[in-house]
């Protein structure tokens, strides 16, 4: 469980940040309570910084100033009015595989980029709420990897070091947040597309069940797993944005009849618990990829603030892992696409492409069998 934010900190969540605004919630709305403060006056402060990370591949498409300012704008004159707006003014970030209405959405794929004409419906409550949409963020193309390096629009830059990858496949989303460009950020998670770059990058990641955000104006990956997931500097935040996006949508087939009833809420890490630890087997890529030092820095604190380390054999979970890249939902991952990506293979990257290839190799029967297995 992450600390409670405090006052004006991160409270070790994200980057080192490089200016005094903090974007939590707490510490953002405290400074918009100031008099002289309003979603211009965060435009004006941030706008220097977004500028700056477009070096860092972080978009595929950034708000410009102009637009920024005009939406700003609107919000302000929305507050005047006495709009109920509980997320006036903060700034979020979308994944380029979910719409937005103003922005085209490429799913890093530029030659299926397309102009929706309305935004995705979670984008739609956020926007009703008050929040202020930045940009489209760059991930692996189509979703699909969880490294974060798959895209021809450059490979989003880690801001704790550089050397490392981003993770995947919402790789911008996540730098976004934890660079202070915004925030919070939407992504989408079908194997770990928002909990691999969310651990990468020192934030929360928070996957909710399936059908419980709606997924309507969201390019699939893989669409009977498919999640709209959350990136935020504080389990707070990441339940609050999660709560405002959450409703049943009947344009959406898997949303959920219950969603509007089940709110996301924030309990308390208990004095005592108990976590896994899984076998050697499974931890020899610590060693290759020099991280072992920090996992074994991980289990010590949870030890430290009251968890028991208990061997947990994760075979099962591994083998589920393998299935969405190695077994038939590769069918299901092309199946999704298919239309979008008809007389267009050539366009994918090379590694994409191979990918889908693999479709052709499982049949219906293997799918059931999958299915079984799972």
């Amino acid at each position: 469980m992450v600390e409670p934010p405090v006052q004006s900190s991160y409270e070790g969540r994200g980057a080192p940040m490089q200016n005094d605004l903090s974007l939590d919630l707490c510490s953002l709305r405290a400074r918009y309570a100031l008099p002289n403060f309003d979603a211009r006056g965060l435009v004006a402060e941030l706008w220097p910084k977004l500028e700056a990370s477009l070096e860092k591949h972080v978009w595929i498409e950034l708000g410009s100033r102009d637009a920024l300012f005009a939406a700003a704008e609107r919000l302000d004159a929305r507050r005047a009015r006495g709009e109920s707006l509980p997320l006036f003014g903060i700034p979020f970030a979308v994944k380029d595989n979910i719409d937005v209405r103003g922005f085209a959405t490429t799913a890093a794929c530029p030659a299926l980029t397309q102009q929706p004409e309305r935004g995705a419906t979670v984008v739609e409550r956020l926007l009703s709420a008050g929040a202020l949409c930045v940009g489209k963020t760059n991930l692996d193309q189509l979703a699909t990897g969880l490294v974060g390096v798959r895209s021809p629009y450059g490979v989003p830059e880690n801001p704790f070091d550089a050397t490392r990858i981003p993770g995947g496949s919402s790789s911008g989303s996540a730098i976004a947040v934890a660079s202070g460009l915004v925030s919070f950020a939407l992504g989408t998670d079908t194997a770990g597309s928002g909990r691999v770059p969310a651990a990468f990058n020192n934030l929360v990641g928070l996957k909710p069940t399936r059908g419980l955000l709606s997924t309507r104006g969201v390019i699939p990956a893989c669409r009977s797993l498919d999640c709209v997931s959350i990136f935020a500097l504080t389990v707070p935040d990441a339940a609050e944005i999660a709560g405002l996006c959450q409703a049943y949508d009947v344009d959406d087939p898997y949303s959920r009849a219950d969603s509007a009833r089940a709110p996301i809420t924030v309990a308390r890490a208990p004095a005592s618990f108990r976590f896994g630890v899984p076998g050697a087997a499974f931890l020899g890529e610590l060693d290759a990829g020099g991280t072992r030092a920090a996992w074994l820095k991980a289990l010590a604190r949870l030890e430290r603030i009251g968890g028991v380390a208990g061997a947990c054999d994760f075979s099962a979970f591994a083998d589920a892992g393998a299935l969405l890249y190695e077994g038939a939902w590769i069918a299901e991952r092309h199946a999704s696409v298919r239309e979008l990506v008809r007389g267009k293979t050539n366009e994918l990257l090379p590694v994409i492409a191979e990918l889908f290839a693999r479709a052709e190799r499982f049949s219906a029967s293997d799918a059931f069998a999958t299915t079984h297995e799972l």
